[in-house]
């Protein structure tokens, strides 16, 4: 068996590591020289009902992602406005530390690989390459999992945002997304937002060394720092930037009246952008600087612009095996989100090169819940308009109604048991143990 994984973000690693321990054989393609993506300047997970999602799969065995951002949190437990009992991983160690994981699995990983082009037999790919002027590198595989993103290029950036922002994603050094759905003859899905297409990432980082000395210390010391914009120097569009940010569990008004801060290594400003001018007349932030995106001050990536079509195992309608994970897979915001996809997507593509039915998780468990409603949404015009995360926004207020948020961890074990699920995403039984291979250069 051997499985293609296309994207090395949070859901790609996932999806990789899933399939790995189910005994295929596989191969990571990540066109940039890091793994991680957006996740290299996110850094929140098991807020809210995020907490609940991230337990879920423990339980299924699927944890090898928590684990590592647990390993790697500086902050547990933090309270911020409109959040509760948040952890938050050091984005600089972050990275090696997922590394690692994929190296334990035996996934191999080759860098600066961008996948450009798809070879179909039918309704099937047989093998996916990059472009000759890239090397023109060829990959076969029984199966195919696509988790490159739903952002960028810049030059949707440009129509759809305010610019490029020079954000992580380093389009102009390590080449566009290419939407492999897309080549392979399957229209992509773009989201909206008031009207506009898409949805501006979330938030920015400043550099601590640049904060207030004070600042800094009550940042590092507790987590989080909520800092009053002073009267008649609130931005009179702050509403219209929350709203059209990706991140709607941030659009409340504590976002709009104060500068929030989260510790994650760096300063993360809980908004997708403020002017340096603007910013720097608040106290404290006299010397702020942006570290991510390079031009934070005036927008952020575009994102949610490349979503496939696909069932509730993660097979992208149309193409008989390719599999889909992460903002591909649909509207959903966040690492937990991303990656409890990657993990099924990684171990539903191994149950199709064995011949044996998908697994589809039951709307009992939050994440087969937001799985299979995520998909529906995404058929209406409403739905198109809003976006997803188990903490916060719609998708949250929908977990209290129906009773699956809760931090009581042996409550959720209990409920992933009723449902036959324990360990499901462990190794599988008699499966190779996996030698690991050192990426290709």
């Amino acid at each position: 068996m051997k499985i293609v994984v296309i994207g090395g973000g949070w859901a790609g690693c996932a999806a990789a590591v899933s399939a790995a321990k189910q005994g295929a054989e596989v191969l990571l393609l990540e066109r940039s020289d890091m793994l991680l993506g957006t996740g290299l300047v996110g850094g929140i997970f098991r807020n809210n009902g995020r907490f609940t999602a991230a337990e879920e799969m423990i339980a299924m065995g699927g944890g090898e992602m928590f684990a590592a951002m647990d390993a790697c949190a500086l902050h547990t437990g933090v309270e911020f406005p409109g959040h509760s009992h948040a952890s938050l991983y050091n984005v600089a160690a972050i990275e090696p530390a997922v590394r690692r994981v994929l190296a334990d699995a035996g996934v191999q990983v080759h860098y600066n690989v961008r996948i450009t082009d798809v070879e179909m037999a039918g309704r099937r790919i047989a093998a996916v390459s990059t472009h000759k002027s890239e090397g023109a590198r060829r990959f076969a595989a029984d199966a195919f999992i696509e988790t490159t993103g739903s952002a960028g290029v810049p030059n949707v950036c440009n129509a759809h945002g305010n610019g490029c922002a020079m954000c992580v994603l380093r389009c102009h050094t390590f080449g566009n997304r290419v939407s492999i759905s897309g080549r392979a003859g399957v229209p992509d899905i773009a989201g909206r937002k008031l009207g506009r297409t898409g949805a501006m990432s979330g938030s920015c980082k400043l550099h601590k060394e640049s904060l207030a000395p004070a600042l800094r210390e009550e940042l590092e010391r507790t987590g989080v720092a909520v800092v009053p914009i002073p009267e008649g120097q609130q931005d009179a569009g702050a509403v219209d930037k929350l709203s059209f940010k990706a991140c709607q569990q941030y659009a409340l008004p504590a976002y709009k009246d104060n500068i929030v801060l989260l510790d994650t290594g760096h300063a993360k400003l809980m908004t997708p952008f403020i002017p340096l001018a603007e910013l720097r007349s608040v106290p404290g932030f006299e010397n702020a600087r942006y570290e991510d995106p390079y031009s934070g001050g005036i927008g952020n990536s575009v994102r949610y612009l490349g979503m496939a079509p696909r069932d509730d195992a993660l097979k992208v309608d149309g193409v008989d095996n390719l599999f889909c994970a992460g903002e591909k897979a649909g509207l959903l915001v966040g690492h937990t989100e991303v990656v409890t996809t990657g993990v099924l997507a990684g171990y539903n593509a191994v149950r199709l090169a064995l011949g044996e039915p998908p697994l589809v998780l039951p709307d009992s468990l939050a994440v087969g819940d937001a799985i299979s409603h995520v998909r529906e949404q995404m058929q209406t015009e409403e739905g198109l308009g809003l976006k997803f995360t188990f903490c916060g926004s719609v998708y949250f207020e929908r977990m209290k109604a129906r009773g699956t948020y809760t931090t009581d961890v042996a409550s959720i074990r209990a409920r992933v048991a009723a449902a036959g699920l324990t360990d499901v995403f462990a190794a599988r039984a008699g499966a190779p143990a996996r030698v690991p291979v050192r990426a290709a250069a």
